[in-house]
């Protein structure tokens, strides 16, 4: 099994979950996540003043899935998450040692 992680911008959210179910993930989980890479967070101007924003508001999305399917997820998530602008994000892939589906006990890849 494998746990494909994925920061994208929280704009392509929509486009790449709709490019994942039509692949037939089943499932994945989305979290709001702020942080900075190459564009180093940005300046804004609030009621005169300037502000500086160090961290970017982005999504993580988290796919539990089977060692053969994994390098597809990637592939769909980039390319549905790709603007080609700085920011776009980073996908990853983890092994993972043991899943159990809390219901029914399966474990394994029963569980996913």
């Amino acid at each position: 099994m494998k746990l494909v992680t994925a920061i994208v911008k929280p704009n392509v959210l929509d486009q790449v979950q709709t490019a994942l179910i039509r692949h037939g993930v089943g499932g994945m989980t989305v979290s709001e996540v702020s942080g900075f890479a190459r564009q180093q967070g940005h300046k804004e101007v609030y009621r005169g003043e300037t502000l500086t924003i160090d961290f970017i508001l982005k999504v993580r999305l988290e796919i539990l899935t089977s060692d053969e399917d994994a390098e597809g997820i990637v592939e769909i998530i980039a390319q549905s998450a790709r603007t080609g602008e700085v920011g776009d994000g980073k996908v990853w892939v983890t092994p993972v040692e043991s899943a159990v589906r809390v219901r029914t006990g399966e474990r394994g890849d029963e569980a996913l």
